[in-house]
Formats: structure tokens, C-alpha cells, sequence
């Protein structure tokens, strides 16, 4: 999953529920069923391109680009590290755009999405050069993350603007959660079926010729019964998926531009704006917000490093060339699944248990995958039940941040308007984590003497790909456990503050309708 979002919603717990003067303007604030189906059908691209860069990407610059491992971890490291340092700085250019006639958010997501298009789909195209072929992965990648930003930033912030009624933008980004799930399955399901049926056969080294004269039979990698698929046709699927992910990304930025109307923001004080270290030290400063995101970087780097790694791990260790694609989609079908039953598990047990027991339900797994024998059905059972967990250890963290949101406004009741910097820090935060953990595993890989499109690996490969998919995000998931045990925010702290919160609002509403009524009156 494009791991990070779905918490937006809350970062505008703070606002005041004005009161409704009359049944028309409850109206105006309401949303229709079609308003809110297009507006969750913008948070579609996001995920849909963010799954298959993420299970796909790593692979790709391996075995199809054929960049040597360590240019490969330079163009993931960076690009990661980049995307993270954008999110902030389009936020801050963001909030100070003015206003148009389509509104503030509109214009960003509408001029952002062709250049976006573009730049994804060259990533999928292999030059005809060799020489300038990191540069040009890594210029295109950039330029991606950077313009995807500038459509997703905006897009996140829309949740305010759309409806005046708390209870409209709530019931709104439940529809936008639902279509993201659906789009992280549609991203691994074009990408992968698409490329699973052009998937080029491995080549033999020295090692496979010398296995293939002792064995009389066929060998797998050579088998006249079937049409011969080569690299080039390889390549042509990439291209063809990336085109189709494209034409349902501009699709989606369409429905979202003509379905949805944005509103002004009400007069409202704020405090101050600030600069980027500024904001870092406000939200750092906050010790459960600290915590919290030491706990969400840790456990979000052990699935970035098994997200990353997984599809070279199926095929390449595990043997599985032809199925990898498959597997990835059962996990992702699994995840989407089992969130109705983590959110009931939420609810009942309370935010902090829920993280806890969704984080660890994922760790026996990761155990079994690299211990058991090789073979299809058991990976595939061990998979889809893997992808339970997985779509605990993605979703609950975000669900924790509004209540550290809540609690620094109930100790700092004098410094409001600042909700969008704990958003923007915790994905600047996790988006770096993804990028160290593309950039170490791929030049893990090149210390192990990875072989490109290698029917078979040295046994160094192996060893690190079993380390990246199962050890390595062991020890960080226990970490991050670790820190969560010293998370102070409870159910009972966390019902106090939004009690608090919901006391302060009521009374700031309460002075407003009066010094409206003082001002009919004069």
C-alpha cells in the first residue's frame, strides 16, 4: 500500500461546527452520494501508481532496465528522500497559493496531472542508450514524486474545503478509504497480470549449463512447447500497464476536478505561520508525537523493506518467476479483507492494542515464509494470511495521530492552526524510511553479487533476500513495539482530551452566535 495516508480527516478535528442558521444553508453544506464518490475517487492514483512502484520498481531497474544493483539503490534512495522532502515544501506553497475561481486545491491536482502522467510512463520506458540510463531513471522518478505531490497534497488537504459539516467531510473520506483499498488491489493487479504474461525466461549462468548437462530432461528455462517470450516483449508489458495506470489516472483527475466543488475556508484565527525547522521543532517537541513516530517509522521501514523485496524474493529465491505477480495480489486481496475486522477490533480493544496485536499477528509469518521447504500453496496460504496483517500494520498507526493532534491542542490551547504540520512531518518522516530501506536492500544485493535475470543466485543472494523479507523487518517491528510500550496516550486520556476539545468548541460556538446576535441587535 501507498503507505501514509488515510488520516487527513482528522487533522481538522480543531475546527469550529459552526452553527447552522437555517434549513437552506444546512443544505448548501450537505453532500450528495455522487460529490463524495468523486471526491474519494481522487485518492485512487495515489495508491494505484504507489503499489506498483513499490512491489514492482525494484525488480524492474534489476532485471529489465539491467542498471547494476548499486546505481539501482541510488536511483530508489533518492527518489524516496526527494518525494519525502516535497511533501512539506508543496504544503508550504500550498497554503499560500490564492484563491481562483475553481478554488485553491483544484488548480494544483488539475495542472499537476499531465506532466504526472508523462513522467510515469517514461519511467516504465527502457532508452536506447546505456550510458545516461541513471539519469534518466532518476530525473523521470523526481520528477514523478515531485509532481504526484503537488496532486496528492492538495487533494489531502481538500478534505477541509469541501463541506462546512464535520459529519459530511467524515462521511466523505470513508468513501475515499474504501476506493483507496480498492486501488492498491487495482495497482498490483494491472501491473503484475500484465507483466506476469510477458514475464522473459531467466537466463542460465555458468552454474545452470553445468546442472543442464548432467539432466537429461528439458530444462526449465528452455521449452520449445511454448512461445518464446524475450526481454523486448518484457518491456512492451511494462509500457502497456504503465499506459493503462496512466489513462485511469488522468480519469480520475477528471471526475474529481468536475465532481467536486470546493468551498471557502471560514475566517477562523490562526497563529503565525512558521518555517520548516520551526514547525519540526513544535511537532518534535511534543513527546507522544515523537514517540509515535519513531514507533510508525521503524515498523513502517520492516514493510517497506518486505514490500520492496518480496516480489525478487519470490521469484529468485523461492523460484516462483512465473507466479510472483499472483502472489502479490492474494496479499493485497487478503489486506483489503481484513480491514473491516481491524477496524471491529479497533472499536472493542481500544487504538494501542489494536497496533500492538496487528503489527506482531504479521511476525510468525514473515518466520515461515523463509524457513518452510518451497512450495506454491503453502507460500500462497502464508501469504494471504501475512496480508491480514499487513493491513493492520499500515492503517492502525494513522489512526493513533489524531489523538496526538488532539492532545497537544489540549496543552497548547493558545497554538492552533498547525493540525497540517503533524500530517505533513509524519509522511516526510515514513517517505524517508522508504527510501533507506529501497536504497540498503538494493546495494545489499549488489554486495551479494546479485545477477540480473539469472536463472539462479549465489547463495549470498539468497541469504539477503531472506534477511530483507524476514529478519531485518523482525527486529524493527520489535523495535517499534518496544517504543509503542512507552506511548503515553490511552483510551481513557484520549476520551479526556476530546472531551476537553469538544468543551472548548462548544463554548467558543456559543460566544460567536452571541456576538452575532449583540451585532444584529445594534
Amino acid at each position: 500500500m501507498a503507505k501514509g495516508e488515510g488520516g487527513e480527516q482528522y487533522s481538522n478535528a480543531s475546527l469550529l461546527n459552526k452553527p447552522v442558521s437555517s434549513d437552506g444553508k444546512h443544505e448548501r453544506n450537505r453532500l450528495s452520494v455522487c460529490n463524495k464518490i468523486c471526491y474519494a475517487i481522487g485518492g485512487a492514483p495515489y495508491q494505484i501508481t504507489g503499489c506498483a512502484l513499490g512491489f514492482f520498481l525494484q525488480i524492474y531497474l534489476l532485471d529489465v532496465a539491467q542498471l547494476d544493483p548499486f546505481y539501482a539503490s541510488i536511483i530508489l534512495f533518492v527518489g524516496r528522500a526527494w518525494d519525502a522532502i516535497t511533501d512539506p515544501t508543496v504544503g508550504f506553497l500550498v497554503s499560500r497559493s490564492p484563491w481562483t475561481r475553481f478554488g485553491r486545491m483544484l488548480p494544483w491536482i488539475l495542472l499537476s496531472t499531465p506532466l504526472a502522467v508523462l513522467s510515469y510512463f517514461l519511467i516504465w520506458y527502457v532508452p536506447p542508450f546505456e550510458d545516461g540510463k541513471v539519469i534518466w531513471y532518476l530525473f523521470f522518478y523526481c520528477i514523478f514524486q515531485t509532481l504526484q505531490t503537488c496532486f496528492h497534497v492538495p487533494y489531502s488537504a481538500l478534505t477541509m474545503f469541501i463541506s462546512s459539516e464535520q459529519k459530511e467531510r467524515d462521511s466523505a473520506t470513508a468513501y475515499r478509504m474504501t476506493v483507496e483499498v480498492l486501488g492498491t488491489v487495482l495497482g498490483t493487479a494491472i501491473q503484475g497480470q500484465i507483466v506476469g504474461m510477458a514475464n522473459a525466461p531467466c537466463v542460465p549462468g555458468p552454474g545452470d549449463l553445468m546442472a543442464e548437462l548432467n539432466n537429461s530432461s528439458k530444462s526449465v528455462w528452455s521449452n520449445d512447447s511454448e512461445p518464446v517470450i524475450s526481454l523486448e516483449h518484457t518491456k512492451t508489458a511494462y509500457m502497456i500497464s504503465s499506459g493503462v495506470i496512466c489513462l485511469i489516472y488522468v480519469l480520475c483527475a477528471i471526475v474529481l476536478f468536475f465532481g467536486v466543488r470546493e468551498q471557502k475556508e471560514s475566517c477562523r484565527p490562526r497563529s503565525e505561520p512558521m518555517s520548516f525547522f520551526q514547525g519540526i521543532k513544535l511537532v518534535m517537541g511534543h513527546g507522544p508525537y515523537a514517540k509515535l513516530v519513531m514507533v510508525f517509522l521503524f515498523t513502517s521501514l520492516a514493510f517497506m523493506l518486505l514490500e520492496g523485496n518480496f516480489a525478487l524474493f519470490c521469484s529468485s529465491t523461492l523460484g516462483f518467476r512465473n507466479d510472483f505477480q499472483n502472489i502479490l495480489l492474494v496479499i493485497m486481496l487478503a489486506a483489503t479483507l481484513a480491514i473491516p475486522f481491524w477496524q471491529w477490533f479497533l472499536t472493542r480493544f481500544g487504538k494501542k492494542t489494536a497496533v500492538c496485536a496487528g503489527t506482531l499477528s504479521v511476525v510468525p509469518f514473515m518466520i515461515l515464509v523463509v524457513c518452510l521447504k518451497s512450495n506454491l500453496i503453502v507460500t500462497y496460504t502464508v501469504s494471504f494470511a501475512a496480508g491480514v496483517g499487513v493491513a493492520a500494520a499500515f492503517l492502525l498507526p494513522w489512526s493513533m495521530l489524531p489523538d496526538v493532534v488532539d492532545d497537544f491542542q489540549v496543552q497548547n490551547p493558545n497554538s492552533t492552526g498547525h493540525e497540517a504540520l503533524f500530517y505533513s512531518f509524519y509522511v516526510f518522516f515514513t517517505k524517508f524510511a522508504s527510501g533507506v530501506s529501497l536504497g540498503i536492500s538494493t546495494l545489499s544485493l549488489d554486495f551479494a553479487g546479485y545477477i540480473s535475470r539469472g536463472c539462479s543466485q549465489p547463495a549470498a543472494v539468497d541469504l539477503t533476500l531472506k534477511i530483507l523479507v524476514s529478519a531485518a523487518p523482525v527486529i524493527l517491528i520489535i523495535i517499534g513495539l518496544l517504543i509503542l510500550y512507552s506511548y503515553p496516550i490511552d483510551e481513557e486520556r484520549r476520551q479526556g482530551n476530546r472531551k476537553l476539545l469538544q468543551e472548548q468548541r462548544d463554548n467558543e460556538a456559543d460566544s460567536e452566535t452571541d456576538s452575532t446576535e449583540l451585532a444584529n441587535i445594534v
